[in-house]
């Protein structure tokens, strides 16, 4: 029997959600007693989620750390990589070895689910169930990030009608309004029309709620103690005299803090194979900085042998920020790095029509693989990490592009795994698991990750670096409002803060339509934003926008629910 009718077979032609409702889901009590969660530390949401609570962190403190694997990819593309799948059935693989694995993700943001990208919660026999809570509501972390981030803004408003005694210029406010929504007609607006009892007329706008840095103060704190801290840092806006305005300085930290205090716990489900998956936090990571909260990843790591967590989108972006702001603030350290790469998707870097990738093509295959030995090279060279490819199998590969894959890979040093999870489920991720334990064996303390630049470097050096070293520009052109910018953030004394880049996902440039690895180019930063609160500096790059906006054929347009609650549409 053929690969493709094999897969046929298995999957039967289901989509995500009808797979995901035929599983077999477990009491979630269960699932944590696989990883010696006992019931003092859960917060049940239901039968089949539960957030687990801070203090078990704590008491585990002088436990050993697991081994932490960071899934990453090439540069996404439309013909899809499948980098939650593999994450998924990675940690499904691991668990079927013998070994205690969990998988340590990101919440979903409601924008991609009714736009163009759809959930995240993997995909065919490699799902985290319950798929549809996952996707849409959740435990509400989400939404707590939202209220806590539009509180601090009505916080603002009213400062300033009720006489604006900190003299905050209402033209040099900086805080946004967020909604957990693409919808590019909120990006700017006007507010506070209408007379003087409806406030005080400004420009404003909105960001999407997982691009507010509370998700990230969410997802760089440790505790209550140090969430407060951080929010307390947020800046806000500008005086007229060009001093910078604090959350702190408007005592709204507290009140911020409560609405995320059910939010700071990490939440647990399963897999389809009933493994535990931690979930918890969303930042983007092509406009914030992509990865899970700190919290879920330290208490896997203590109740694991292997973690298996991701990194938004390509390397360069997901990855970059994961080494250069998450392992900075941490110091943790990957013990291995998997790559995912499909066919498909190199094709489509090598400039195949998108219509035509089901066909073999191996002139397209060449043109598009050195997108990832560029990403390969990051990794390996300039981060120092070990890694191994996971090439993401589809129905129409054929064995003569995926041994193309493999032999280029061999090329570089690197070995690759054919990873079968999306039809397979964890049985297809038995080799890339052998392989990832293999790796993880021979990494030493001095595979600890390189940084591109240090906390001294002047915020010029610092973009230069990402920019040049990681995606490989000729160098950067900053605008007239990005130099201001950073004569602002240095004034402040804030220039010593990693950055975050805010770019276009599609590319290692910041034109998304210069797919493969594009060279010779330059980077235009177009602004800068000093996240005190999160402890970075945002760089906004090319077009980049905070507010995404919807397809022209919207994933919502598909979904559906029916008189009994069946789902149908939802990926």
């Amino acid at each position: 029997m053929s690969y493709k009718s094999e897969i046929g077979n298995v999957l039967n032609r289901k989509s995500d959600i009808e797979i995901a409702n035929t599983a077999n889901i477990k009491p979630i009590k269960e699932v944590a007693e696989k990883i010696n969660v006992s019931d003092k530390y859960l917060e049940l949401y239901g039968s089949y989620k539960a957030k687990i609570k801070n203090s078990l962190l704590q008491e585990h403190s002088s436990v050993p750390d697991g081994n932490l694997i960071l899934v990453t990819a090439i540069s996404p593309t439309p013909a899809g990589e499948g980098k939650t799948t593999t994450t998924i059935g990675l940690s499904d693989a691991l668990n079927r070895l013998g070994v205690r694995a969990a998988a340590a993700i990101r919440e979903p943001s409601l924008g991609p689910v009714f736009g163009i990208k759809g959930g995240a919660a993997g995909g065919g026999c490699s799902q985290v169930i319950p798929m549809e809570d996952i996707n849409l509501h959740f435990t509400g972390d989400i939404h707590a990030v939202e209220k806590a981030n539009n509180l601090l803004a009505a916080l603002i408003d009213n400062h300033m009608y009720q006489g604006n005694k900190l003299q905050i210029d209402p033209r040099r406010i900086v805080w946004k309004r967020c909604m957990d929504m693409n919808d590019r007609q909120l990006r700017r607006i006007t507010s506070g029309l209408g007379g003087r009892t409806n406030g005080v007329p400004r420009e404003d706008g909105f960001d999407i709620t997982v691009a507010s840095e509370i998700m990230a103060i969410l997802c760089l704190s440790e505790n209550i103690s140090e969430l407060k801290k951080n929010l307390s840092k947020i800046i806000v806006g500008y005086t007229y005299d060009n001093h910078p305005v604090t959350a702190k300085q408007l005592n709204a930290q507290g009140a911020i803090a409560l609405l995320l205090k059910d939010a700071v716990k990490p939440n647990l489900v399963q897999s389809l194979e009933n493994n535990p998956v931690f979930i918890h936090g969303g930042p983007f990571a092509n406009i914030a900085h992509g990865c899970n909260s700190l919290t879920a990843t330290r208490m896997s790591l203590k109740l694991n042998e292997y973690t298996v967590t991701e990194a938004g989108f390509g390397a360069d972006l997901g990855a970059e920020k994961f080494i250069n702001i998450k392992c900075r603030k941490s110091g943790l350290s990957p013990s291995a790095v998997v790559i995912v790469a499909s066919v498909r998707a190199l094709k489509f870097h090598g400039n195949q029509d998108k219509k035509c990738l089901t066909e073999e093509n191996t002139d397209a295959l060449n043109r598009g693989i050195p997108n990832l030995l560029r990403h390969l090279e990051n990794i390996t060279r300039k981060f120092n990490l070990p890694a191994v490819v996971a090439i993401n199998r589809f129905p129409s590969d054929t064995e003569t592009e995926i041994n193309l894959v493999r032999r280029k890979c061999q090329q570089f040093g690197i070995s690759a795994a054919v990873s079968d999870v999306w039809s397979k489920g964890g049985e297809g991720g038995i080799d890339l698991a052998n392989e990832v334990i293999r790796i993880c064996a021979k990494s030493k303390p001095e595979n600890s990750p390189r940084f591109t630049y240090s906390d001294s470097f002047p915020l010029t050096e610092k973009i230069n670096a990402v920019v040049t070293k990681i995606y490989g520009a000729a160098g950067v052109k900053f605008t007239e409002s990005a130099v201001k910018d950073m004569t602002q953030i240095e004034k402040m004394g804030l220039d010593t803060l990693p950055v975050c880049m805010a770019k276009t996902q599609y590319s290692f440039s910041d034109n998304p339509k210069a797919l493969g690895a594009p060279s010779g180019f330059h980077i235009s930063v177009t602004g800068l934003k000093a996240c005190a609160g999160a402890g970075f500096i945002v760089v906004y790059t090319g077009e980049i926008m905070t507010m995404p906006g919807l397809p022209a054929f919207p994933a919502a347009e598909k979904i559906d629910i029916n008189d009994d609650g069946t789902i149908t549409g939802l990926s």
